[in-house]
């Protein structure tokens, strides 16, 4: 170890006695791993770096929701769990489909088309 790192080591040390973390966001809870099994794996340092500066689009994770109900719900045996689940993914493709409308996606008729053919090609 070079003399900067030992130098860091100890500060962190004695920020650590002096309590100094203590009152960090999250302090005390289990941190939010980010399933990245969707991407690919030389995308995602790029992705997190978008996705922790605020550019990952909303609509992307709303779909990423839209298609673990719908795995959700072909594996639901229980009724009123498959009610509230068909719910739940309704009220994700109304949100979905108000981001779409604001940002004038739906408009496009081939976006329409193309999103057509993913959604069969998931279903």
């Amino acid at each position: 170890m070079d003399i900067i790192w030992k130098i860091a080591e100890e500060k962190i040390r004695e920020a650590m006695k002096n309590g100094e973390f203590d009152d960090l966001p999250g302090f005390g809870k289990p941190l939010e791993i980010d399933d990245l099994s969707h991407i690919p794996e030389e995308l995602r340092i790029g992705y997190l770096m978008l996705k922790n500066a605020g550019y990952v689009s909303e609509e992307v994770d709303l779909k990423k929701e839209l298609m673990t109900l719908e795995d959700l719900l072909r594996c639901c045996e229980d009724e009123k769990e498959k009610e509230n689940l068909r719910r739940k993914i309704n009220e994700k493709l109304l949100r979905w489909n108000a981001l779409m409308k604001k940002r004038n996606k739906t408009n496009s008729v081939a976006l329409r088309d193309y999103q057509q053919r993913i959604d069969d090609k998931f279903r």
